[in-house]
């Protein structure tokens, strides 16, 4: 991926409208082979559920913290560093997709919290994606989303595995560069090749949903009216 974003500023506003239940709908619509992959699996703790959805590029990383780091002094400050440049690395907004390699102490220390999330947010990042724990709640950085494994109180090891490759995040493969939608139900990838289309079959959806759903939440509504509103779908392309 260059620096140039591969989609505009519009069709970004456009995707964070609706929530990530929706764009899984439409996904299945524009990227049928889609229903089974790309999305996270398991529930995700989000302290912060009002927020609306956020959208942006993927830029990944791994953390653990059940040992020490491997790397010490002025070579972990340098990993850090390059790490920060690489999340404020261009096209943005970006979100930030960390895998937790713990294995089954995952979530044992908490890579997230007060500083993490306000230096992401400065960098650009819109939020997190972690099958990892978060803390600091009370002074996590206002608007930052979060989705997080689980949230626990102390760092543990907690420190950088590696940054750029590919991870998984309860059952979504994430690589750099990937367009991610998220908010209080999870997280999906959407493929750059289908984005442009999410929109049009977002609004098939909800025309679809709207000729069941005035006449369910009318009084006296019965099967008849369901029959009736069934056909009206048929016709709605």
């Amino acid at each position: 991926m260059t620096d140039k974003a591969p989609h505009s500023a519009k069709l970004l506003e456009q995707l964070k409208a609706v929530d990530t239940p929706t764009i899984c709908n439409a996904l299945e619509i524009v990227a049928p082979e889609r229903r089974l992959t790309g999305f996270t699996i398991k529930p995700l703790v989000c302290p912060f559920p009002d927020l609306p959805p956020i959208v942006g590029y993927a830029r990944t990383g791994m953390v653990r913290a059940a040992h020490a780091h491997e790397l010490q002094g002025k070579e972990a400050r340098a990993q850090r560093v390059s790490y920060y440049e690489y999340i404020a690395s261009k096209p943005g907004p970006t979100i930030t997709v960390l895998q937790d390699l713990d294995g089954h102490d995952v979530g044992f220390g908490a890579f997230w919290g007060e500083v993490q999330s306000t230096v992401h947010k400065a960098l650009g990042s819109l939020g997190v994606v972690t099958d990892g724990c978060i803390r600091d709640i009370p002074a996590w950085a206002p608007g930052f989303q979060a989705l997080a494994g689980s949230i626990a109180p102390s760092h543990g090891y907690t420190h950088l595995a590696g940054f750029g490759t590919e991870v998984r995040i309860h059952g979504m493969l994430v690589r750099h560069g990937d367009l991610i939608h998220a908010d209080r139900h999870g997280a999906v990838v959407i493929p750059h090749n289908v984005a442009d289309k999410i929109p049009a079959a977002c609004d098939l959806l909800a025309r679809k949903e709207a000729a069941i759903l005035d006449k369910a939440r009318k009084p006296g509504f019965t099967v008849e009216d369901l029959k009736r509103a069934f056909a009206e779908q048929d016709d709605i392309h």
